[in-house]
Formats: C-alpha cells, structure tokens, sequence
C-alpha cells in the first residue's frame, strides 16, 4: 500500500468514525471533536514507531474503549443534556442554535400550513376528499412532499439551481398525475398512486443532500432520515387517531356529529401537516429517536427471517406454486420491501468499525430467504406473462423485482464476503447508497412511461 493509499483509507476510516460518534445523543460537537483529537494524537504515535495507519486506527480505537462507555460516561456527568433535547426549544447550546431552531420551528409551521392550505384548494373547482378518490389518489403527495423539500430545501440553504430542479421535479409529477386520461378502474391509476409518492421523496432526498449531493454518506443519512421520518409520522398518526376518538365520543355526546368535519378537514389537513412536522422533529430532535429505531429493527429482523424461513419450508413441503394474482403480488412485493427496508436502516445504525457478529449473519439469512422468495416470484411472473400476456400491475412488478433481485443479491454476495471478513463493512455500505438512484428511476418510469405504453389500462 502506498502512502498516498494509506493517508485516504485512514481519511475514509476517520470519516466512518465520526459518522457514528456524532450520532451519539450524549456527546456535543466540542465533546466529538476532542474525542478525535484523541484518537487522532494516538494514531500519529502509532503509525511513527512503525504500524501502518489502517492498523494504528484499529489499536487507537481499541485503546480508547467502547464508544457506548465513554457514551455513558458523558451522560452520567451531563445528564441534563438528553432531557433538554426533548423540550422544542432546548438551551444547551447557546443562544445562536436557540436563534437557529426557532427558525427551525417558524419555517416548519408555515410549510405545515402551506400544505393543508394546499390540500384544500381543490375544493375551489368542485372536488371533495371523501367523494373525488381518483384524483387525490395519484395528487396526495403533491400537497404534501414538496413542502417537505421545501423545509429541508431552506434549512440545508440550498442553490438556486438546486431549487430550480427540485421546483421541475414536482412541477413533473403533476403533469404525471393529471395529464394522461385514466379511467377510475385503470391499474395506470393505482401504479400512479403507488410510485408517484416513491418516485417525489427521492426528490425529497435531493433537497436533503443539498449541501453535499456527491457525498455516500449524506446519502446513507438520507435512508437514515426516512426510519426516522417513518417511526415519527407513525406515532403522530396514532396520537392524531386517540384525538379523533376523543374529539367524536365528547361531541357526540352534546349532540355534535363531527364526521363530516373530521373527514373534511381533520383527516386531509392533518396528514399532509404530520409529514413536515415529521420530517422537522427528525431534524430537531436528531439522535432521540436513533434509541428506538435499531431496537425495532433488532427486533423484527429475526421474527422476518423466521417467517421467510418457515414460508420457505412450507413451500417445499406442500410442492404448492405462488399465487401472482394482483393481491398476491402486492403482498410479495411488500413483503420484499420490508426486508430491504430492514436491511437499509440496520446498515444505517450500525457503527461501521464493529467486527461482524451473529446479527450480521442472521441479517445474511435474512436477506438470502428473501432473495429465494424473488426468484420464485420472478419465475410465477415470467410464466404468466408468457401464457396469458403482460398487464400493468405484471410488468410493474416484474421490473421491481428485478431490480430488488440485483439488489438483494449483490447484498447478500458483500455481506458474505463482511461475514467472513474479506471485505469491508464500508462497501456495502457505499452500494446501497449508489443503488438508490435506480430505485428513483425505477418509479419515476412507471409514472411517466407505463400509462400511454399500456394504453392508459
């Protein structure tokens, strides 16, 4: 190894390093930095008494002790720093950041209110919530994700450029939605609906990498941010269901039915508000969620696996076929996106310099059973399509799970290789993040191509 190649793997490893430090709820900036400066002091010593940097790192890192001790070791002496993360407006870090997250809080109420103002406009021209499904269907995230981009887009102090083409890419999706004339029954109308959202927080995603757009770990924060995201509007969406119960029991007990209310403001303008207000509270409250999330996922990557385990063994033993009617196939390809989500959040929250353990494999097992069950769904799919023709809803479906089988099974391929410590942790890493784009494309090809390739069916 060259010294050139040593100084940027030792970069590389430094990078990786502080990545994880800085999500640690109980250490400040200051308190990262001088951990660094630490680590930093003993690698020098290291590498002049001889030690090439990669090992110098890993004995420094060694010396220093487990990060979650010397986590502990700062909450016990400033303890008060997890309680002020979970008030809004916080105190520890002076009256500049005081300054910055009122902002924060002022932007995110006014984008939150842009959106329910926005969801509410097409009344103007006749339509209603509960009775117009086939046009806010495929619209819902266009009242709700560009104000998301837009606080995202304000807080990571975006280029005007940037904003231009986030502007086009919703400007798009609208066209997407509206232009092509589909019937209320048409599968076009329901891909549309399903996509559109998947193919628009992708250009979330842009406007949250917009101060670093080339950067895989900006990239990797951004899957970090939607578990987040996820968890947060999960729990604002029960709270506002405990709401709802209460504000129609009390009601309705003074002789007030508040049905048509609740579905014709409540539901619609709380929904696409509890988006930006998730995606603030994730940015607001970094690290506090961060405890929760890895438990969820060390929790439900076993129970999947067992489940795909257990599907698998059935399977063999009844010799019965896979059903790929369009129930079934939406089921599959849940089912395949859960594990991949899975599998994103988990390479996400995992400290990139720990040594593989029994976690990593059952992730492997994981991910291998899933990759089975889509090439066993692949195969029902090709066969249809071969015997009866192609529909929307089959070839949609078949080009996802073509992309989630490449996917699947170069992650499987790395994560043995991790496994077995030939590679490292970080290249896996760095292909999931190149791999979103796909995803992106994927999606944004069944909104704008499948509707007039099908026929608008």
């Amino acid at each position: 190894m060259t010294a050139a190649e040593g100084h940027d793997e030792l970069a590389d490893q430094f990078a990786q390093w502080r990545q994880y430090v800085q999500r640690r709820p109980e250490l400040r900036q200051s308190d990262s930095e001088e951990l660094e400066d630490h680590l930093r002091d003993s690698v020098d010593e290291l590498v002049a008494v001889g030690l090439r940097p990669d090992e110098a790192f890993l004995i420094a890192v060694k010396r220093m002790g487990r990060l979650d001790d010397l986590a502990r070791e700062f909450a016990r002496e400033h303890s008060e720093r997890l309680w002020k993360q979970l008030v809004l407006t916080g105190g520890a870090d002076g009256p500049v950041a005081n300054l910055r997250s009122r902002r924060d809080l002022l932007v995110m109420v006014a984008c939150a209110a842009g959106a329910a103002l926005s969801v509410k406009l097409p009344e103007l021209f006749g339509m209603r919530f509960e009775q117009d499904g086939a046009f806010y269907a495929p619209n819902f995230a266009l009242f709700a994700l560009p104000w998301l981009a837009a606080f995202l887009a304000w807080r990571r102090q975006a280029r005007p450029a940037l904003v231009g083409v986030l502007l086009a890419l919703f400007a798009l999706g609208g066209v997407a939605a509206n232009a092509y004339p589909l019937a209320d029954d048409s599968q076009s109308l329901v891909l549309t609906a399903i996509h559109l959202p998947i193919a628009l927080w992708f250009v979330v995603g842009l406007a949250y990498v917009a101060d670093d757009l080339r950067s895989s770990r900006r990239r990797m924060d951004f899957i970090r941010f939607t578990g987040e995201w996820f968890v947060y509007f999960v729990l604002i969406a029960l709270g506002g269901g405990v709401l709802i119960a209460f504000m129609v029991g009390t009601f309705t007990a003074i002789g007030i039915v508040p049905e048509n209310f609740i579905q014709q403001w409540v539901l619609p303008c709380g929904v696409v508000a509890a988006v930006v207000v998730a995606g603030w509270l994730v940015e607001a409250k970094q690290s506090v969620v961060e405890n929760i999330a890895p438990v969820l996922t060390r929790l439900f990557t076993p129970l999947f696996t067992a489940v795909l385990l257990a599907f698998l063994v059935a399977l063999v033993w009844t010799s019965a076929g896979i059903d790929v009617e369009r129930e079934a196939l939406i089921l599959f390809n849940l089912l395949l996106v859960v594990v991949l989500g899975l599998l994103l959040y988990s390479i996400s929250a995992r400290d990139p310099l720990a040594p593989p353990g029994l976690f990593d494999k059952l992730q492997l097992a994981l991910v291998i059973s899933a990759l089975v069950i889509d090439v066993l769904v692949l195969r029902e799919i090709t066969h249809r399509i071969s015997e009866y023709g192609t529909t929307p809803n089959k070839a949609a479906t078949l080009g996802e799970n073509l992309i989630l089988l490449a996917n699947l099974a170069w992650s499987a391929w790395l994560m043995l290789h991790f496994v077995r410590r030939r590679r490292p942790f970080a290249t896996l890493e760095r292909w999931q993040t190149s791999y979103l784009p796909v995803y992106a494309g994927w999606a944004w090809i069944v909104v704008l191509v499948f509707p007039p390739l099908f026929d608008y069916l």
